[in-house]
């Protein structure tokens, strides 16, 4: 099985609206999820490097590392074949327009109500968004074994969350 790198990069507009794409590649092909991608492993790329470097790509800005807060993580097991670990940021600025249409996806802007009855990777109701949701208590990280369509979860950052195992 394959382990793979990503960030998921949080954009918010003035209304506070969160920027999805509706991705048209897989593994969420035909989902909405944060912009964002795979880590260039043979490059060395750090994670923050790698929200640089998706944001030129996907959203046309230039930006610099100042401009992010890293506020989680999210390991999951055996996710659709594979291993992940994404690094979660969220942009300190808003954005004041919706990026172009790219070969990836379109995009629009969402109240956070509306992103829960959107169709999104089924793992991020659980693994994602609660936690984003929780951002302000500090730095978390969650880690979740997907095998048999089930998802075993467990926090392993910030006292601030439960720590128990969770079955999803």
């Amino acid at each position: 099985m394959v382990f793979k790198i990503s960030c998921l990069l949080f954009f918010k507009n003035s209304l506070e609206e969160i920027l999805l794409i509706q991705r048209t590649r897989s593994p969420n092909q035909g989902l909405w999820s944060p912009p964002g991608g795979k880590l260039i492993l043979d490059l060395g790329e750090s994670p923050f490097e790698c929200a640089i470097r998706e944001t030129k790509e996907e959203i046309g800005l230039v930006v610099t590392e100042n401009e992010f807060s890293l506020f989680g993580y999210v390991s999951e097991k055996n996710y659709q074949g594979n291993h992940w670990l994404m690094f979660l940021f969220e942009y300190l600025k808003p954005l004041n327009k919706l990026p172009e249409e790219i070969e990836e996806g379109g995009f629009s802007f969402f109240s956070r109500s509306q992103i829960d009855l959107l169709k999104i990777p089924h793992t991020d109701h659980q693994l994602v968004w609660p936690f984003y949701d929780k951002r302000a208590a500090g730095f978390w990280g969650v880690r979740a074994d997907c095998s048999l369509n089930k998802a075993d979860l467990v926090v392993e950052a910030n006292p601030a969350f439960c720590n128990k195992a969770e079955s999803l």
